[in-house]
């Protein structure tokens, strides 16, 4: 029943965590927030963002190949990263699970367009389930080219440390129940290696999660609708989401409104001048001859 109770505990730290890194980003310059509970101190998140993530990082996939983690940054797609680990009970299921339909909702497709890189933070994770895990959620996402796009990697202490301190991600290991806690996050990497955004909670926006894609693109082509998406959202660090900018909205409406009115007057154009009607060039008429001279008399 404790062993219970602490686990539960562990995912209340988990979203607790989350809701705090929200709504009190912070610079691995500042302190603690005011407000947190000192419980939450070895668990949360110290965002970097702009900062390069370890690319020369060395792990094994789920095959058991060595790899490092500059393998899946190909200068050209974001990469979403994210940390859990395969024996976790409750807290790491759910949030995959959670990873995955917010993917499937997004029009892009992993491996095509972006890639997830998951990391397990327990150096003791065995391949198998890692293995298990990662085919579980790519046979529910069930989209053509997909195998490729979801890396499941397992490494030692050294390696997943250097990477969770350089992104920020703070976590511990909890004797008592031989569990680790850990913040519930994405993380979303420009496609040269540096942090372009955070995203928070147990559960993640199929919208907030293609904005973030697109905000970490910019250095890819996007098309012109993708650009107008994305300027007219903006990301708002208290609530950890992206929000609608009104102002912007309407920028874009008159903006489009203007566009296609001048169209027609165009095309209205163009038709009365083939028409002949009232927009169309006079043409001359017959020279009229001038009077004969009258005789004189």
């Amino acid at each position: 029943m404790l062993k219970l109770a602490r686990t539960l505990l562990l995912v209340l730290v988990a979203v607790l965590t989350a809701t705090t890194a929200a709504a009190f980003p912070r610079t691995p310059q500042q302190g603690i927030p005011a407000g947190v509970p000192p419980e939450l101190e070895q668990v949360g998140v110290d965002e970097h963002l702009d900062q390069p993530i370890p690319l020369d990082a060395a792990f094994r996939d789920h095959t058991g190949k060595p790899v490092k983690l500059g393998d899946y940054f190909d200068g050209k797609r974001p990469v979403i990263l994210n940390f859990a680990y395969h024996s976790c009970p409750v807290l790491c299921p759910l949030v995959l699970n959670q990873v995955e339909t917010g993917l499937k909702g997004v029009g892009w497709t992993m491996g095509r367009e972006y890639t997830v890189v998951t990391i397990s933070v327990d150096p003791n994770d065995s391949l198998e389930k890692a293995s298990a895990r990662r085919a579980g959620l790519l046979a529910d996402y069930d989209r053509a080219g997909s195998d490729a796009g979801w890396h499941f990697l397992v490494g030692d202490q050294a390696n997943i440390d250097k990477v969770a301190k350089a992104v920020g991600f703070r976590y511990h290991y909890d004797e008592s129940i031989q569990q680790w806690a850990h913040p519930s996050v994405l993380m979303i990497v420009k496609p040269d290696g540096n942090l372009a955004r955070y995203l928070y909670g147990l559960e993640f926006a199929p919208n907030d999660i293609r904005l973030g894609l697109l905000e970490a693109s910019q250095g890819r082509s996007i098309s012109t609708v993708e650009q107008i998406i994305l300027y007219c959202y903006h990301y708002d660090p208290k609530g950890g989401k992206y929000v609608l900018v009104a102002t912007r909205v309407m920028q874009v409406g008159a903006a489009i409104t203007a566009v296609l009115l001048a169209l027609m007057l165009a095309v209205f154009w163009i038709r009365e001048k083939r028409r002949g009607g009232l927009l169309a060039e006079p043409t001359a008429g017959p020279a009229v001859q001038p009077p004969h001279s009258l005789p004189a008399r």
